[in-house]
């Protein structure tokens, strides 16, 4: 849509009363999303490492009679898994010296053929692994045994580190290096070791029933499962994996990610005026300000461009590029991930800030791409009203 247009939406469409105004262009420019069907709603987050400055949700769970969204409805993640899910654990394995970047793939996983040794978890991380970006495996498989099998067996497109290329396979592929490492499946995992600790009691793999009211519905699936999808994870590959991967299947709400990045904006550290009790076991920072789970070095490393000039890819993690998610006024330090169900993660240490943005625009169906313009405008409008609010 012209960019006029879009000027002239959110010029016309009035912010609710009770949106500070400071914050109402961004939430006027929502609701013009909204009326433009760009998704039935979303959620919106913005806030720095010890508070939020505005969380606010608009529209409603789909087009027809669906219930208002509140702050407290469950996305599915998407991509998103990626960061939150798997780049976690793998920090967090790196952290206690059981996960080598350096080391080959095949030191973890010994079935994986395609690459020998020349395959490291860096290459996975930073998409530069030379596996293809996708493939329907789900159309022949019917256990996460069976697509692990296929995965290990999928010929390389490229020699290891010779192009970026976004892959789920490498992401499958990690996603059974980590399990291995920690001798669990990779939702059992996090449940322990990063959701409970950091009270993130909305975020999981596989939701409950009783979630079922408050869960934005994806898409109408047509060709595969022949019904609106809702749930259930939205990736195919994960569903036919049981709805646990480590590239796509964790649902979560907008208030549980604000205490996961906060705790990544805290150094790894749990606990805040925004973060939860943690166990007495976890390691204390040198203030006693809480728990940490991850070292602030390892964060560092794996939020800073791997390859300049190569890519834009972190480890795990996106950095802004040109006309990227990012939007124009994020500072060249700030890390993100995006989801293809139509949500984002931007956070940005230079400016203490963070962006989040939950929208299930793939309902009713995928082949709407106006979330890629609204993620621009929602992360320059959210900078613009942090200006000047209190750090």
């Amino acid at each position: 849509m012209n960019y006029l247009l879009l000027v002239a939406a959110l010029m016309t469409t009035p912010a609710p009363d009770s949106v500070p105004a400071r914050w109402a262009p961004l939430a006027a420019y929502l609701e013009a999303a909204v009326q433009r069907h760009a998704f039935p709603g979303a959620v919106v987050a913005v806030g720095r490492r010890e508070g939020i400055l505005f969380l606010h949700a608009v529209g409603r769970l789909d087009y027809e009679q669906g219930a208002a969204v509140t702050t407290r409805t469950a996305y599915d993640l998407a991509s998103l898994t990626k960061v939150v899910g798997l780049t976690t654990a793998a920090m967090m394995l790196v952290d206690e010296g059981k996960l080598d970047l350096a080391a080959p793939v095949t030191r973890y996983v010994p079935a994986f053929a395609a690459g020998g040794d020349s395959v490291t978890v860096r290459h996975l991380l930073t998409h530069s692994s030379g596996l293809p970006a996708w493939r329907p495996f789900f159309q022949r498989v019917q256990s996460r045994d069976e697509m692990f099998a296929l995965v290990n067996a999928e010929p390389l497109e490229a020699a290891p580190g010779a192009r970026m290329a976004y892959s789920d396979l490498g992401a499958m592929l990690l996603t059974e290096a980590v399990e291995h490492l920690a001798g669990k499946r990779l939702d059992a995992f996090l449940a322990s070791r990063l959701f409970g600790p950091l009270g993130m009691k909305d975020t999981r793999y596989l939701p409950p029933r009783s979630w079922l009211a408050r869960i934005a519905p994806t898409e109408f699936d047509s060709t595969w499962r022949h019904r609106l999808v809702r749930g259930e994870v939205h990736d195919e590959n994960s569903a036919s994996m049981g709805g646990v991967s480590g590239h796509a299947g964790l649902f979560s709400t907008a208030p549980d990610l604000v205490r996961f990045v906060q705790m990544l904006m805290r150094g790894g550290t749990a606990q805040g005026r925004t973060g939860a009790r943690t166990t007495a076991r976890r390691r204390t920072d040198a203030s006693g300000a809480g728990a940490r789970l991850i070292r602030p070095e390892t964060i560092a490393l794996f939020t800073r461009v791997d390859r300049p000039g190569f890519s834009s890819r972190a480890l795990g993690w996106d950095t802004p590029s040109e006309n990227s998610s990012a939007g124009s006024r994020l500072s060249p330090g700030a890390f993100g991930h995006t989801g293809f169900t139509g949500t984002s993660i931007w956070v940005d240490p230079g400016q203490d800030l963070f962006v989040i943005l939950l929208t299930n625009r793939v309902y009713p169906t995928r082949n709407n791409d106006l979330i890629r313009e609204v993620r621009r405008q929602v992360a320059d409008l959210a900078v613009e009203a942090a200006a000047g609010s209190p750090r």
